[in-house]
């Protein structure tokens, strides 16, 4: 009776899950927004120049390991949530940000992601790029080895979902875009520190999460939630009065 009662609790949390997540609407469907293989390169070859500064850069990684502090962030930066992803922007953007505290900062990103993060799955899928510890036989820093074996590095999600996230923030709390960036910058470069992906996966992830962000300006729907975010943004942070 308890193992029949574990098991039905777990089922009704996946399914309370799924329904939070159904009851996300895309600003637009993947088929509404750029297609990545048309928009970017093919990635580096083994034998070209490109694919040279990838090498170097993943002994720079490797080496940015030893520094304790740094190869923590990393660890942080590969957890795949909203919520985490957005924790590690909490200090840079000047806001706590959550579903009861910010709602509408809250429902902005989370539905801007969702829509983006479609768009890296073709591209992944087409080149089928191996991955760094993949092709050196290494050991990742982080225990994600098993989940990513055999998925395509090529763009980053991770840093198409970083960069996009700092551009939106960006646009809501202007002056502490400076701070939002420079966090975004290294949320990518973790991804070079783990041994997920080469430099030139990164890289291309930086031009499609701005793509991406283009994209999402084109929706009437993304553009009252941003107006939304800001004022939120204003009233929390005492720089608007409260009217409510």
């Amino acid at each position: 009776m308890k193992k029949f009662f574990v098991i039905a609790l777990a089922a009704l949390m996946s399914s309370m899950t799924l329904n939070a997540q159904d009851q996300i609407q895309p600003y637009f469907t993947v088929d509404q927004l750029p297609d990545l293989i048309k928009c970017l390169p093919a990635p580096p070859a083994f034998d070209s120049p490109e694919f040279a500064n990838d090498m170097m850069r993943f002994a720079w990684g490797k080496q940015q390991r030893l520094d304790p502090e740094r190869a923590e962030i990393a660890k942080r930066d590969a957890v795949w949530s909203y919520e985490a992803l957005l924790a590690e922007f909490d200090v840079p953007f000047g806001l706590h940000m959550s579903p009861e505290d910010t709602p509408e900062i809250w429902k902005l990103m989370v539905t801007s992601l969702t829509t983006t993060d479609a768009m890296r799955v073709a591209p992944k899928a087409y080149y089928h790029r191996q991955r760094p510890f993949e092709r050196f036989e290494d050991k990742m820093l982080t225990d994600e080895d098993d989940d990513l074996r055999g998925e395509g590095s090529y763009p980053s999600g991770h840093t198409m979902r970083g960069w996009t996230c700092a551009l939106l923030l960006a646009e809501v709390n202007p002056a502490a875009a400076d701070t939002i960036f420079a966090r975004g910058w290294m949320y990518g470069e973790s991804r070079v520190i783990v041994g997920a992906h080469w430099q030139s996966d990164v890289d291309a992830s930086r031009v499609a999460a701005s793509i991406a962000y283009c994209a999402l300006h084109g929706s009437p729907a993304f553009m009252e939630q941003m107006a939304k975010a800001q004022t939120e943004y204003l009233v929390k942070t005492g720089k608007l009065p409260d009217n409510r």
